[in-house]
């Protein structure tokens, strides 16, 4: 029997974009632009995930470019990768601020182990964007930012949902991070598809670290009581 793992490495592998973006929107797909990034997702999948065990699924929004971007592990930048997985990144420690919560959290909740072993982290659109800015530069651009590009990634989202449940999701709970655009699209598609029976949102990382971070503990401690009710 394939391991939750196997099926993970699958899913990454099979991950392709064939929508029609807006102008000016590139996709971001680490798994075939970054010859590391399925290399070390697979290390760290087949390290979290190699059993049968049924878990509960965390949805973000969707990767971001010095997080899973680089890693190809949501929510996990090269440093954390490194310092809390334990395991190898062939290239400069990058940071992601999302990262430093969840890991926080994480080890608040026991460590990576034990979490890794009850719950399984993706994202509602499981390839990121990005635009270029007023000064050229490349930046994150989430699939919500615009009416076309969500209109765009409509099909592939709804089809990388069913995909992700299929790897062995219990789907009586599924945990939203992001309790504004994030919550609201997930609801919507969970009206009309019926993927869970019920959604609790959390705060995203990225805003509790960006404009909350002298509060960083009570929002770890808000994630840990989420997610009891799982236990």
């Amino acid at each position: 029997m394939t391991t939750f793992a196997g099926k993970v490495i699958t899913f990454n592998k099979s991950l392709r974009f064939t929508g029609k973006l807006p102008p000016g929107i590139r996709v971001m797909n680490p798994f075939r632009e970054n010859k590391n990034s399925l290399i070390v997702s697979s290390a760290f999948y087949k390290k979290y995930y190699s059993d049968n065990n049924r878990r509960h699924i965390i949805l973000g929004i969707n990767p971001g470019r010095f997080g899973a971007g680089l890693t190809g592990v949501p929510f996990t930048d090269p440093k954390r990768l490194v310092e809390k997985c334990g395991l190898l990144y062939p290239g400069p420690p990058a940071h992601e601020p999302s990262s430093v919560f969840i890991y926080n959290m994480i080890d608040a909740y026991g460590g990576a182990e034990k979490f890794y072993a009850r719950f399984y982290i993706n994202s509602i659109c499981p390839l990121g964007f990005t635009i270029k800015n007023s000064l050229g530069k490349e930046v994150n651009y989430n699939f919500y930012d615009s009416k076309a590009l969500t209109d765009a990634a409509h099909d592939f989202i709804i089809c990388s949902i069913k995909k992700q449940i299929a790897l062995g999701i219990d789907t009586d709970i599924c945990f939203c991070l992001g309790s504004g655009k994030n919550e609201k699209v997930l609801l919507r598609l969970n009206e009309t598809h019926g993927f869970f029976k019920k959604i609790v949102a959390l705060e995203h990382p990225r805003f509790i670290m960006q404009y909350k971070s002298k509060y960083m503990q009570e929002y770890i401690d808000k994630y840990l009581t989420a997610f009891s009710m799982v236990e």
